[in-house]
């Protein structure tokens, strides 16, 4: 037996364990056999894929492991995203993704980190998830290139509506700053010219310049959102249609749902996932409550967080929209019979309730076609003409 086996091990002699430190730089790699062997650790340069083929068959030659032994690896997710997923399944190693926050710590205040201890860390962990015990940490679902692919398109126009929030800001903060108030529209190069401060003096050159400035950049920012909006409005115009677009047209049918709130909801939440109950529903979402609860002592710690931050930004949105638009609802009406004579706190967590009421009876009307219990029915289609929605039933 190889001098790396002398020790007893907890695992399979005929598997190599493979754990990943992913740095910008630098990888760090952990290999094993099982959980009592000391692992063989390498830093190699990110993205060195040459490199990494030859680690693995000199970690299986120094185990004493054929060729052709099964290799199983994990690495946190995170900026790398999944294509490293991709080439180890390739290359037929089986590989997880895990996710970050789910990883258990040493719950002393001061800790210890460093890359090789994190390795060591995941080795252990991914040596005891092969060997049952599923909830060491979680699996993070790996989407197709095409499904991750069709998350981009509502996440641009989320990124471009915060920063023309944000540049809306910032001129409006400037003019402030001199007695001065204009929104920024079409009209707002020629009305600065005719702006004067608090004492009717015109604005300073300086500022004028970079008001323009920061207006231009407004200005292609609202293009760019328009021609995302076209070609977002078009595919879900198409006929010949996959799942994700066959879902958003069908959430767009409930009155209160707009395309991007639809889109969200689809393409980054129920058209690539096999939900199969509830709970799962809400914990993906990050809406399940977190009970801290010992003896006498009974305490909520509020909402997980620890789910997809763009669909719970969503959900939360939708469930006051739902108030509005939705009134008759069994939802709507549960919310005004608890919180109607809340105060302002209390209508805020429960609104937050609402959301994860109201993200359950999405899913079942995306399973079963079943609405939400008094929920009102429109054409879809009307939503893209920007028409008046008909109703179709209530």
């Amino acid at each position: 037996m190889p001098a790396a086996l002398e020790k007893d091990c907890t695992g399979s002699l005929g598997m190599l364990y493979l754990a990943f430190d992913l740095g910008e730089v630098y990888w760090t790699l952990g290999f094993t056999v099982g959980l009592g062997q000391r692992p063989r650790e390498v830093r190699i340069l990110s993205g060195n894929m040459v490199r990494l083929e030859r680690e693995i068959a000199e970690a299986k030659g120094r185990f004493g492991l054929p060729s052709d032994a099964v290799v199983v690896s994990c690495y946190e997710a995170g900026r790398d995203g999944f294509w490293l997923h991709r080439w180890l399944q390739a290359h037929q190693v089986h590989n997880v993704v895990i996710d970050s926050s789910s990883i258990e710590v040493n719950r002393r205040q001061r800790r210890s980190k460093t890359d090789r201890l994190d390795v060591e860390k995941l080795l252990k962990l991914l040596v005891r998830f092969h060997l049952g015990e599923q909830k060491v940490f979680s699996v993070v679902n790996v989407p197709s290139t095409e499904e991750e692919d069709e998350r981009h398109l509502h996440r641009e126009l989320g990124t471009l509506t915060a920063d023309q929030t944000a540049l809306t800001n910032r001129i409006k903060g400037v003019l402030a700053g001199f007695g001065v108030h204009l929104v920024p529209d079409r009209a707002f190069p020629q009305r600065l010219k005719l702006a004067r401060q608090w004492n009717g003096e015109p604005l300073p050159e300086g500022v004028r310049r970079r008001l323009l400035s920061d207006f231009a950049v407004l200005q292609a920012i609202r293009r760019q959102m328009r021609e995302l909006e076209r070609v977002q409005k078009a595919q879900v115009r198409e006929e010949d249609s996959g799942r994700a677009t066959q879902q958003v047209r069908q959430l767009m049918s409930l009155r209160g749902v707009g395309i991007t709130t639809a889109s969200i909801y689809a393409k980054e939440f129920f058209a690539w996932r096999r939900l199969t109950n509830r709970r799962q529903v809400g914990a993906l979402a990050g809406l399940c409550s977190t009970p801290h609860s010992s003896g006498k002592m009974q305490h909520e710690c509020g909402i997980s967080r620890a789910g997809n931050r763009w669909v719970r930004g969503v959900a939360v949105e939708l469930a006051w929209c739902w108030l509005q638009y939705q009134p008759t609802s069994a939802l709507s009406q549960w919310y005004e019979r608890r919180f109607r004579h809340a105060g302002p706190r209390l209508r805020k967590i429960g609104i937050v309730a609402l959301a994860r009421k109201l993200l359950v009876a999405i899913w079942k009307f995306l399973e079963t076609g079943t609405p939400p219990e008094g929920a009102v029915l429109v054409d879809w289609r009307t939503k893209i003409t920007r028409g008046k929605c008909v109703v179709i039933s209530p």
